[in-house]
């Protein structure tokens, strides 16, 4: 919006200056030109809250079908911020891309077992449930040591709570469906010893077994006290399991959570 000729102001606050290098441009305007932002509106835009910010008390908010964020639609400025939903409703963006990241996964967990595994273990991927199913990006996959013609297939991951990050524990208790679906059969609730690779290419000795409780039985890898050391767990970090083709190997790694900062390894 102009003030004079040599005046620009703010779209929102309409405050005004002579120095074009004080704005920046915000959403594309009907007439095809970007709306003129101050550099505080314009700090607010791209961090994703203008609506939030300047719009709370207006009406066309609707919650994403997706995770329940409220989202501005209708609006010009968060016209990119989320996605129609053929069925109805809408979901934003954020959800809209984690959407497509796992289907993309999915997919290539069923070419993967179309190359190396059985029509059982297509199955035994779809019984994981969404909170289990495995969430990771190309470069988690391209950081996992393994021979160049092997395929790496994302099994299932879990979010660790305080007591799957206790060091004196030192078990991690698998999702029921996860265990039986990828680990080796057990008949015995104390179970065996098996192998489990780390994405660095070392392998770890641990105990795989299962204890009943109420009638059901709960399964879980002991022996990992050195393997949280190593990899530095900590409650809500997300374990990851991945099996390599051929030979089927177990890998096991580690995302840690948003915020981790490593520890300085120079300091006293």
């Amino acid at each position: 919006m102009m003030a004079s000729s040599s005046r620009i102001a703010c779209f929102q606050c309409e405050e005004s200056s002579s120095n074009f290098d004080h704005f920046k441009n915000g959403w594309r305007l009907r007439s095809g030109e970007f709306a003129q932002l101050c550099h505080r509106c314009s700090s607010v835009y791209e961090e994703g809250r203008f609506c939030e910010t300047f719009h709370s008390n207006d009406d066309g908010w609707r919650d994403c079908e997706s995770c329940g964020k409220l989202v501005h639609c209708g609006c010009v400025v968060s016209f990119n911020a989320y996605l129609l939903l053929d069925f109805g409703g809408v979901i934003c963006m954020e959800c809209s891309r984690i959407n497509f990241k796992l289907a993309r996964h999915r997919c290539l967990a069923l070419e993967s077992q179309l190359l190396f595994g059985s029509h059982q273990d297509m199955i035994r991927q779809n019984m994981i449930e969404l909170p289990n199913w495995p969430r990771v990006t190309e470069a988690e996959l391209q950081k996992i040591s393994r021979p160049s013609d092997s395929v790496v297939t994302p099994l299932f991951e879990i979010l660790l709570s305080a007591s799957d990050a206790d060091h004196n524990l030192s078990r991690l208790i698998l999702p029921k469906r996860c265990a039986e679906a990828f680990f080796p059969d057990i008949s015995e609730p104390r179970g065996l010893p098996i192998m489990i690779r780390d994405t660095e290419g070392k392998d770890w000795e641990v105990n795989y077994r299962y204890w009943i409780n109420s009638g059901c039985k709960m399964y879980i890898v002991e022996g990992l006290r050195e393997l949280m050391i190593s990899k530095r767990w900590q409650a809500g970090d997300t374990v990851t399991f991945f099996k390599v083709e051929p030979g089927g190997k177990l890998v096991i790694g580690l995302r840690k959570a948003s915020g981790y900062q490593p520890p300085n390894e120079n300091s006293s």
